[in-house]
């Protein structure tokens, strides 16, 4: 064999070896990605959105998330603990009815709170603590976003920092789905039905009360 052929056949090999490790990277980013948006479901279409339609630079913020949070274990409430959050989530809704706009900022603090308490990031940290709320509750983390939006935005020197009453309704319905996540006990899951890592199985999911606001006809402050 001459020296010409083998330096032909190395060639070739390099490049049949250069071809199969670029699609194995390309096979192993698009399972990546799959899995990063069954895991995030409406946040994995958030983060995009917000990186201009740039997947590659969504699923790398993504990523980060459940490589900074994704080992954290919630613990559970005590008894107390939750029936505390509970009346205070209670409270917050009949005052809706009055002072929306305060209802609404003591939503924003009781998540923060309750997240606190189950363990996850301080309040007083919270981009982070949303950050680690968005990987164990994808799909109603997005509640506590708008509530803290609502609550912190001022526009114009608006005392409701510019949303409207049906804006602020909106945010507290929204908000209640991941309130519920987070006071039950044992569900650090966000919700999903399975069982968890301890073998137990999680308590069944209770049903959502009904939430009027027709009582009357709510006060703008």
């Amino acid at each position: 064999m001459t020296t010409g052929v083998i330096i032909a056949l190395i060639v070739i090999v390099a490049a049949v070896l250069v071809v199969a490790a670029v699609l194995a990277l390309r096979a192993r980013g698009a399972g990546r990605g799959g899995h990063l948006k069954r895991r995030f479901g409406p946040e994995y279409d958030r983060a995009v959105a917000r990186h201009d339609g740039d997947t590659k630079a969504a699923e790398r913020e993504l990523a980060g998330r459940v490589e900074r949070h994704g080992s954290l274990h919630a613990r559970p409430l005590e008894p107390a603990e939750r029936e505390r959050f509970e009346a205070r989530w209670t409270a917050a809704q009949e005052r809706f009815v009055d002072s929306p706009r305060e209802a609404v900022g003591e939503a924003d603090r009781l998540l923060a709170e309750l997240a606190g308490a189950r363990g996850f990031p301080d309040g007083g940290q919270y981009e982070e603590q949303l950050a680690a709320l968005s990987v164990h509750h994808a799909h109603h983390v997005e509640g506590y976003r708008r509530v803290h939006r609502v609550t912190h935005a001022r526009v114009d020197g608006a005392p409701d920092g510019g949303a409207g009453t049906e804006e602020m309704r909106a945010a507290m319905v929204e908000a209640r789905a991941l309130f519920e996540d987070l006071v039950r006990p044992g569900r650090p899951d966000g919700g999903r039905h399975r069982a968890g890592t301890d073998g137990t199985r999680p308590a069944p999911a209770r049903a959502h009360h009904t939430w009027s606001f027709s009582k009357s006809r709510p006060k703008e402050s």
